[in-house]
């Protein structure tokens, strides 16, 4: 059942006196009805019109996307990985074009995701669920589906009819055809989601001919299963109990946001009426149900906006044809704001505001995240350095009665090009460099450090201070790095530990 429920009648019971008495109905509250309640099939029908146009458009463009992308190629230069969009866990990194990001680079996924949830709010609060009607993963997929079912079984009432009539022959073989073709496009939807993980022609060689590796078989087991129960199964249960978005809407919408609406004042009251003017007493609304029929979710638009309501547009078209039938206006069901409804009702017109404090806020929000991460983006260079002082010994005295340090110290070359690099140290006079296996300087001198292409180099550096040139026990020295033909340099804060000023000499 969709909407609240505030009192049904129960069925009278038999008399208990009097001849062909009738016992007054008993009201039956929300309280009594059960918790919990059989689903309701949705058998949505096929209408034609601007919205169902505009949403095939988009369900063959997100396809197309979706599948298509994993094998579109992009020249990183040699020992780079050509495909477009990777996401190389064994590297590991992700690859978006031209852009490279690395895992310690992952605030940019999260600034994606960021923008994404302001965006989807932006929308929402203008448009009401568009995401939901016409982009969302669940609804594309769900709409895939029952075309391939209206395919095969037929439409609104053909489908009834078969589910009701008894299995024979014919009704197996439309029911396995079906869900054959909805195995195989959930294989090819799990199978595509694990190509943006793996380089897509040899994954699909590896796949088909057995030699893939357990995790992928599972992977795609796992998205082919959950494909195939969302979408030909679970469907508007998904919208409706799974999806925490629709309770969240609320807190989005105003009485300015576009969503779909039934104009009640012009149909109501509703009844089954023929001819272009309505009779007197009667509204443009001729109570067909077809709003109704081909609605995805099964609800009745002309109970109001209700959370099942993703906001599709579908029993616009629905409505528009039968009122093209019968002569009347269109529209009696559109994307209208409350206000402009409201206003209407009294033969006024406000107009859509998008305009107005929360998309403000919103648009402000996005514009400032999208700028920092572009920012970032921007500026971010080739070159990280990271150095990790040993924690014991704190330090060591050597033989002259120099405190040595111990560091570990990573250089990430982010170029596709092997490079050296120079690295010095500064902060303490006279103190000096030795790096294992490469070489030592005097002091304020530099040691060359080798870095392969696209790698993260380790190096153990030691630093050597006479004791005279510390301030205090723990002092601030800077190690940097530079590659002097580019000029990209980094540099990092650490600390030299020493003795307490009363244990040096």
């Amino acid at each position: 059942m969709h909407g609240q429920i505030d009192t049904v009648e129960k069925p009278p019971a038999k008399p208990s006196a009097g001849k062909g008495a009738k016992p007054a109905p008993v009201a039956m509250t929300a309280d009594d009805l059960p918790l919990y309640a059989n689903r309701v099939k949705v058998y949505p029908k096929a209408v034609k019109g601007l919205y169902r146009n505009l949403k095939w458009a988009v369900l063959a463009f997100c396809l197309t996307l979706y599948y298509v992308m994993p094998w579109v190629r992009w020249d990183r230069g040699p020992g780079a990985p050509d495909q477009a969009l990777l996401i190389d866990m064994g590297a590991p990194r992700a690859y978006f074009f031209w852009i490279e990001i690395w895992p310690q680079e992952v605030y940019f996924i999260t600034g994606l995701l960021v923008l994404g949830a302001i965006g989807l709010f932006l929308v929402t609060s203008l448009f009401g669920r568009l995401w939901c009607g016409y982009a969302c993963p669940q609804t594309v997929w769900t709409d895939l589906f029952m075309m391939v079912e209206r395919w095969i079984e037929g439409d609104r009432g053909a489908r009834m009819r078969l589910d009701q009539s008894p299995m024979s022959a014919g009704k197996l073989a439309r029911k396995t055809a079906k869900h054959g073709v909805w195995f195989l496009i959930a294989l090819a939807t799990g199978g595509a989601w694990v190509l943006y993980f793996n380089d897509a022609p040899t994954f699909v060689v590896e796949f088909f001919t057995g030699q893939a590796t357990v995790q992928q078989y599972f992977f795609v087991g796992l998205f082919t299963a959950s494909t195939y129960l969302l979408a030909g199964w679970a469907r508007e249960q998904v919208c409706t109990y799974m999806c925490p978005w629709p309770r969240f809407q609320a807190a989005m919408l105003d009485t300015q946001s576009m969503v779909v609406t039934y104009e009640k004042w012009r149909g109501e009251p509703r009844g089954k009426t023929k001819g272009a003017v309505p009779p007197d007493g009667f509204g443009d609304c001729i109570d067909c149900g077809q709003c109704v029929a081909a609605c995805p979710t099964g609800i009745d638009i002309r109970d109001g906006l209700q959370l099942e309501c993703i906001g599709c547009g579908l029993c616009i078209d629905a409505c528009n044809e039968i009122m093209t039938k019968v002569g009347r206006p269109l529209n009696l069901v559109r994307f209208d704001t409350e206000a402009n409804q409201l206003a209407r009702a009294c033969g006024q017109s406000t107009g859509w505001k998008p305009v107005r404090p929360r998309t403000l806020i919103y648009a402000g929000v996005l514009t400032v995240v999208a700028a920092v991460m572009l920012t970032a983006l921007l500026l971010r260079t080739t070159l990280e350095v990271n150095v990790l002082r040993d924690r014991a010994p704190l330090y060591v005295t050597l033989s002259d009665g120099d405190i040595r340090n111990g560091y570990t110290l990573k250089i990430l070359n982010k170029r596709r090009e092997a490079l050296t690099f120079q690295l010095s140290v500064t902060g303490i006079e006279g103190a000096r460099l030795v790096v294992q296996d490469v070489g030592e300087t005097a002091g304020g001198g530099t040691v060359p450090l080798a870095a392969a292409p696209d790698k993260v180099e380790t190096f153990r550096v030691f630093v050597i201070a006479p004791p005279a040139a510390l301030a205090q026990e723990s002092n601030p020295i800077d190690f940097v790095v530079e590659e002097p033909l580019s000029g990209d340099r980094d540099a990092y804060d650490a600390v030299f530990v020493g003795p307490h000023k009363t244990q040096r000499k």
